[in-house]
């Protein structure tokens, strides 16, 4: 079967659209969503309408915890709680609703796991090799897919005595072929807001017949989200880091 990845949409619809209308040929089945649906963009009801249309298996994110009311986002910074106490007053009733009781992470589809953040806690980052160790230590399956961090790429675990020793996969081939003695976590990266170089909106495709995972990345029409985050009263540093990708 083949799997459409998402994360961090962040409620920007245009880049959103732009990886359908990317993906709209790679001939998948399913649509995976790996949380943070909204905050910081400027179209939440329009991202999470579509996410809960569309999206076969969805985990929470921090930020769809913090938009509905299930957490508090005074840990914060400055502009993410700016941008929650809107998206918390733009949201419709019914969304909220959807968004506070979605499914916490690890979720297993088809034999490999989805997370926000990591295996072991759904709000922690894994950008180092050694964050990456404690989530291969709690993985159950050889497979997980996460966000958060809002890079593409992940980490691959290599057999060790101690269990497995993680290595960062920073350059990126188009398709990735899954080795079966190794155990992998697996960013597709951000839809909304990119944070690795690369103003593009990204994704990845699973094939998990042939095991081979695709990344993907495409421009989407980032002065139209710049102008909607402005015109919205959000703070300016959300507009200007996604034509920066950082």
């Amino acid at each position: 079967m083949r799997f459409l990845i998402l994360s961090d949409i962040h409620a920007n619809w245009e880049a959103l659209n732009a990886v359908l209308q990317d993906a709209g040929g790679r001939d998948y089945q399913a649509v995976l969503c790996l949380g943070d649906i909204v905050g910081y963009g400027p179209n939440p009801n329009e991202v999470t309408a579509w996410v809960r249309a569309y999206a076969d298996v969805v985990v929470r994110g921090n930020h769809d915890k913090a938009c509905s009311g299930a957490t508090p986002f005074d840990s914060f910074n400055p502009a993410a709680q700016c941008s929650s106490r809107w998206t918390r007053e733009e949201l419709l009733d019914e969304h909220r609703q959807w968004l506070l009781n979605l499914e916490r992470g690890p979720v297993l589809v088809e034999g490999f796991d989805l997370v926000h953040g990591a295996p072991d806690d759904e709000d922690r980052y894994m950008f180092h090799e050694h964050e990456a160790e404690a989530g291969l230590r709690s993985a159950s399956e050889l497979l997980t897919f996460f966000g958060h961090t809002h890079v593409q790429g992940g980490f691959v675990g290599e057999p060790h005595r101690r269990g497995f020793e993680a290595s960062c996969l920073n350059a990126l081939s188009p398709q990735m072929a899954l080795v079966a003695d190794r155990k992998y976590l697996l960013n597709p990266g951000a839809v909304g807001q990119p944070r690795d170089g690369d103003a593009r909106a990204a994704y990845c495709i699973y094939d998990s017949a042939i095991q081979v995972v695709e990344f993907c990345r495409v421009d989407y029409d980032i002065r139209t989200v710049q102008d909607k985050i402005l015109a919205a009263g959000l703070p300016e540093e959300l507009a200007f880091r996604l034509a920066s990708g950082n």
